[in-house]
């Protein structure tokens, strides 16, 4: 907003300076209305009305702020962006209507035709799509690089570069970069760096903290947590959320509905202690995986194993966050499972494992999302990088016998005899 007088901006709720991330999580928002409301309100209106013409010309001028229409102003929606933007660190945050569209907005505000941007090839399939495919298409080219190595960041940077992306940890591989050496990498050739923050949340992660200038979020994951809705944000300086960012919300209409934004609001009341218990569990399945004779790998940074632990343990407030991947060994005898015909044997003999392990789980949810207080189990190569080439799945550690899990808040022992069907059946 490019109001300056107090008294023509929003109130502001009164809290300590040096408030904790759990008091902000229940606390941060708007006053309540005259009513009194403990519980924050939920706003369904699509406009706003004004004392007087001349008001709403000052508010539709900026002039002074206020809700003017849902598409780009509404209370609940600035609860819930204010909230996350207190937990992050960051001066300002915007709402929208998914992850993918916080993305969509993100690059759309800050770049133009023969700009270049420097993204991990670890990212999620939907990002690289849209970075390669539908901004490509525009003259926005995208260099896709190691997420692990600074060096090739580096190699890869361009006079026009504006923008690098990273998504820490990745997913399905959960591979950490070092958000402070890309930070360093962008801030000197005059770039911005964005984190997608969608893995580990405020909770366990602040990438401003280490020099990152933007945060993505897919709102729809953890910071909802319980599978209800669609939501993301983009938090970041005032001068550019409410700058560019704003304008192409106002102009494009990714927009976040109230309801959504409620949902999602009180959904951040219990990120912290969400992402604690579901952490516990995840390193006590990681764990336990890498004991059982059918799988391969495990890719959790909260293991020692990992190559990234280290890093993660620094970056991640000491826990690994709560998705854990691993591959299988090849199933043996035929194969009887479908899977695309340019598929080595070999490759199919992993799908085919993967698909086994999967498909004698009970408890686990067989679904794509990730985040939710359920336990979530998917393979990647064929729903969330379904649609990349093998090739660009093996650029990014892909294969078809990964399996991901996103550890939910049901009893340990309940999850590892769920898995252990499958696995303990596999090649028997």
């Amino acid at each position: 907003m490019a109001a300056t007088d107090d008294k023509k901006r929003l109130p502001r709720k009164d809290l300590p300076a040096d408030a904790h991330i759990e008091t902000l999580a229940v606390r941060e928002g708007l006053p309540p209305t005259q009513w009194g409301e403990n519980s924050e309100a939920l706003f369904l209106t699509s406009s706003f009305n004004h004392p007087d013409a001349a008001t709403a010309a000052a508010r539709f001028a900026n002039e002074e702020e206020a809700f003017v229409y849902t598409r780009f102003t509404n209370p609940t929606t600035m609860m819930f962006e204010r909230r996350l933007a207190a937990l992050e660190g960051t001066e300002a945050a915007i709402a929208t209507s998914s992850g993918m569209s916080a993305i969509l907005m993100l690059i759309l505000g800050l770049l133009k035709s023969g700009d270049h941007v420097v993204c991990s090839h670890s990212v999620f399939g939907s990002t690289i799509s849209l970075l390669a495919n539908q901004f490509g298409k525009f003259g926005i080219e995208t260099t896709f690089v190691s997420q692990t190595d600074v060096q090739q960041w580096r190699e890869a940077m361009r006079p026009n570069t504006r923008l690098l992306f990273a998504e820490t940890p990745s997913n399905p591989l959960t591979e950490v970069c070092d958000i402070a050496a890309l930070a360093e990498v962008a801030h000197t050739a005059g770039a911005l760096l964005a984190v997608d923050n969608c893995f580990c949340t405020p909770a366990l992660q602040k990438p401003v903290e280490m020099g990152a200038d933007l945060i993505v979020h897919s709102g729809t994951k953890y910071l909802d947590g319980q599978g209800r809705v669609l939501a993301g944000a983009v938090c970041g300086p005032d001068a550019i959320v409410n700058g560019p960012l704003m304008a192409t919300l106002r102009g494009a209409g990714m927009t976040l509905s109230p309801f959504n934004a409620w949902v999602v609001l009180k959904g951040l009341e219990t990120l912290s202690i969400r992402m604690a218990a579901q952490s516990a569990n995840a390193l006590k399945l990681a764990q336990w995986l890498e004991q059982q004779p059918q799988v391969d790998k495990v890719f959790y940074p909260g293991l020692p194993s990992h190559p990234q632990h280290a890093l993660a343990m620094r970056q991640q407030n000491g826990c690994g966050g709560a998705v854990v991947s691993f591959t299988t060994k090849p199933a043996h005898g035929p194969v009887t499972v479908p899977g695309p015909a340019t598929l080595s044997e070999d490759a199919m003999r992993l799908r085919q494992a993967a698909f086994h392990v999967i498909d004698h789980t009970r408890l686990c949810s067989i679904t794509s999302n990730l985040g939710d207080t359920k336990t979530l189990i998917t393979h990647p190569a064929s729903t969330s990088h379904g649609r990349l080439t093998e090739d660009q799945r093996l650029a990014a550690g892909i294969t078809q016998g990964m399996i991901r899990v996103a550890v939910g808040l049901e009893h340990i022992d309940d999850l590892k005899a769920d898995l252990a069907r499958g696995l303990d059946t596999l090649n028997a």
